[in-house]
């Protein structure tokens, strides 16, 4: 088994009650079967609170004014204390810490929708660098196309390279990043993935960057506030997950869209010649190694890499102008600013399967979202 990490990975530490957002509140914390039959068995005091503090039918915590049930006026959490580490769920154990399965692989990373891997993702100045270690452990998926995810893992390395190459405008970066994983889409498509070799020669080569900035020069018939105002649309129809998430996402709308297309750009050119917009292509380049990292090789299961790819381009522009609108209502954007501003959207988005599935469906199928728009967005 061979398993994978962002070289940052081990630097999380939780910081357990002096965290401004804590994991425990917000949402509903999903308990898996193994925790499950052991809180079913729990005796004593705390195995009655147990089991009055668990939605058994949905496999779930209760939760009350929003925040878990076992989680104490010091944000500390009651179950830990009394029964150990041991007692916690998978979510709570594992936390803000991702794995992604794939044949042979495991792939892991943090969640953005923490604050303080947010903070780690975003404050992280060098390129990523992804290590692996390998063990004897093996395993076989039924019905998994190995050679299709080989061809993923070659691109996404392709895509990386791309990504953090710093001689580039951020922007012409994720055109070509965005236009590879279109071109991938149609050899998946049509089944010739025999012909990605020769598609990786070609944007492996520098002249692609001269034929992608004349392309992006030549876009005309779409805007940037187009996208965003039917990214807007789609977050409305999404599940919400935090309650104060509606009326966050409503101010953005107003803030983004209220005055017009006009008074959008204008906001942004402002926003772009502010000294606070200095680490943009910075933490641009941070959110587009983590969707991808994240995500890309999973369309070996739905056979939709371009999809991922859209995705990760929607979610970073969309965090991008988030934070236009924190700059623009207070006036200043540091990291830990800017880290807040992505994990609200991390949270709302990567931690609701209905949510991604609309996300990657919408972006898949939606005019709003075909290439040339996309690429216009940028």
């Amino acid at each position: 088994m061979l398993y994978t990490y962002p070289h940052y990975y081990r630097k999380f530490q939780c910081i357990a009650s002096e965290c401004e957002d804590t994991c425990c509140a917000g949402w509903e914390i999903m308990i898996d079967d193994k925790a499950l039959e052991k809180y079913k068995k729990a005796k004593g005091p705390v195995g009655n609170r147990l089991k009055n503090s668990i939605n058994w039918k949905e496999g779930s915590f209760l939760q009350y004014h929003h925040r878990c049930a076992f989680l104490n006026d010091e944000n500390l959490c009651d179950l830990y204390t009394e029964m150990g580490p041991d007692s916690l769920c998978r979510t709570c154990r594992m936390y803000p810490r991702h794995v992604e399965e794939f044949e042979g692989s495991r792939e892991y990373s943090l969640c953005l929708s923490c604050m303080e891997a947010a903070k780690i993702i975003l404050g992280c100045e060098e390129k990523v660098q992804f290590l692996t270690k390998e063990d004897e452990k093996e395993e076989t998926y039924e019905d998994f196309d190995f050679f299709l995810y080989t061809k993923l893992m070659d691109a996404r390395d392709l895509i990386f390279k791309i990504l953090q190459d710093r001689s580039l405008d951020m922007r012409l970066r994720m055109a070509e990043v965005l236009a590879l994983a279109h071109d991938l889409q149609r050899r998946v498509r049509d089944n010739v993935l025999y012909q990605t070799d020769a598609l990786f020669e070609k944007y492996n080569s520098s002249r692609r960057d001269g034929y992608f900035k004349e392309k992006l020069a030549g876009i005309t018939g779409y805007s940037r506030y187009e996208v965003i105002k039917a990214i807007m649309d789609l977050l409305e129809k999404m599940e919400p997950l935090n309650h104060q998430w509606p009326e966050y996402r409503d101010e953005l709308k107003v803030c983004l869209l209220g005055d017009g297309e006009a008074a959008y750009e204008e906001m942004r050119k402002a926003f772009f010649q502010s000294p606070e917009a200095e680490k943009m292509n910075l933490w641009t380049e941070q959110l587009m190694v983590y969707f991808v990292y994240t995500y890309f090789c999973g369309g070996v299961y739905n056979e939709n890499p371009y999809g991922k790819m859209k995705a990760a381009i929607v979610s970073t522009i969309m965090i991008q102008d988030m934070m236009m609108v924190h700059w623009k209502k207070h006036g200043t954007l540091t990291l830990k600013e800017a880290a807040d501003v992505a994990h609200r959207y991390s949270r709302e988005i990567e931690h609701s399967d209905e949510n991604k599935g609309l996300l990657e469906e919408t972006l898949t199928r939606e005019e709003e979202f075909r290439l040339r728009a996309l690429l216009a967005a940028l």
